[in-house]
């Protein structure tokens, strides 16, 4: 069976983050670590075989997903687990890092066979004595179905106010609360906010719930991007050709959908994990390339949807969202990707890009596929795993 592995591993406690060339060569250790290793002896002596692995660096330590294939969960944790700490320790540079955690992941292909074989969750028992008891008691459920609902409402709300405080990159006037002076610039989204004057377009606390909300949203998309990787390294496939479900990456622009092969998924998932590392970390000023203008995209909508879920998207939270969006885009417009591709050559952005500044205050940038990893400028972040490969 195929278990997919999530391990978080961290610096110890107490030194310095790791700057931009320490984090690539951490990627760089870490990655041949994996590469020289096609199957780990699990409890005994099973057999556990790996199958794929992406590893994204971050300022505090790393985030892995590794795929295996394994007769248990237990054996699968177990030999993850042993592998990675082995990993670690083979570097001196990495052997004082700790697993802080090492949890399985369910595929969803699993899932959905284990549902096909029962029939679904939903279906009716054979009896009409026990169908007759199964609908009284969902008429009895459903009596109650609105007390949960509010209760989920309010739990999802307080935790979104307090993932908020983990989105160090922005302040409240990002999200649309006016600046009252009383605030340092330091101040984040998820900090603190001062009181805020009556003339205030958004609440302080409905941009802190749209800032939860994005941090919310990020482990969630992450998790399901993974399981598009998967999909299409099974099928050896591109999103045109899949036939197995995704997520998200069905959801890019259609002109591409040829391209979307495994490679390109995890290069644009490790996108997606550098992004909001630097969301949550406070290293963020401008957005990279496009394909974290197309991540950003995603990330938002993940955010509007979780919002949506629990009937938490009022006007003033849409407000601060907008706000958000209008200042991190700054001005940068990747919307002709998702327009008719008839009359344009599949390799070069439209005639008329000049047009469709990145920003404006950077040169002019095509959006063709080919520079969808390519940073707009020297000064702009890519990480290491999702870069273009250097010129031969």
């Amino acid at each position: 069976m195929t278990y997919v592995v999530s391990v978080d591993a961290c610096i110890p406690e107490g030194t310095s983050e790791m700057d931009p060339l320490q984090r690539a060569g951490a990627v760089a250790l870490i990655e041949d670590g994996f590469d020289s290793v096609k199957s780990v002896e699990g409890p005994d002596g099973v057999q556990v075989d790996l199958v794929d692995t992406i590893v994204a660096v971050h300022p505090g330590g790393v985030l892995l997903k590794v795929v295996v294939d394994a007769p248990a969960l237990e054996y699968a944790e177990d030999a993850v687990h042993a592998l990675v700490d082995e990993l670690l320790e083979r570097s001196e540079l990495l052997a004082d890092w700790k697993i802080e955690r090492c949890e399985v992941e369910l595929h969803q292909g699993l899932a959905k066979e284990s549902l096909d074989a029962a029939d679904g969750p939903d279906a009716p028992p054979e009896d009409p004595a026990a169908r007759k008891a199964r609908h009284a008691e969902r008429a009895t459920a459903a009596s109650t179905d609105a007390d949960d609902t509010e209760t989920k409402a309010t739990a999802a709300r307080s935790r979104m106010l307090r993932l908020a405080d983990e989105l160090r990159s922005f302040s409240p006037a990002m999200f649309g609360v006016r600046d009252t002076g009383d605030t340092g610039d330091t101040e984040r989204a998820g900090g603190r906010a001062g009181e805020c004057a009556p003339e205030c377009a958004v609440p302080p606390d409905s941009a802190r719930l749209a800032a939860g909300a994005l941090v919310h949203a990020t482990d969630v998309l992450v998790d399901e991007l993974f399981e598009d990787v998967q999909v299409l390294t099974q099928e050896d496939t591109n999103v045109a050709e899949c036939e197995g479900p995704l997520w998200h990456l069905e959801h890019l622009p259609d002109r591409y959908a040829l391209r979307y092969d495994a490679a390109f998924a995890r290069r644009f998932l490790v996108t997606v994990i550098a992004l909001t590392t630097r969301f949550t970390d406070g290293s963020f000023r401008r957005l990279s390339c496009v394909a974290e203008e197309l991540a950003l995209r995603f990330l938002l909508g993940q955010a509007t949807t979780a919002l949506e879920l629990y009937g938490l998207l009022d006007d003033d939270v849409s407000a601060a969202l907008d706000a958000f969006t209008d200042t991190v885009y700054d001005g940068m417009d990747h919307e002709w990707l998702y327009g008719d591709p008839t009359d344009e050559d599949d390799e070069e952005a439209p005639d008329d890009v000049a047009a469709l500044t990145i920003a404006p205050t950077t040169p002019t940038t095509p959006m063709a596929f080919a520079s969808w990893f390519t940073p707009f400028d020297e000064a702009r972040y890519i990480h290491p795993s999702a870069a273009d490969e250097p010129a031969t």
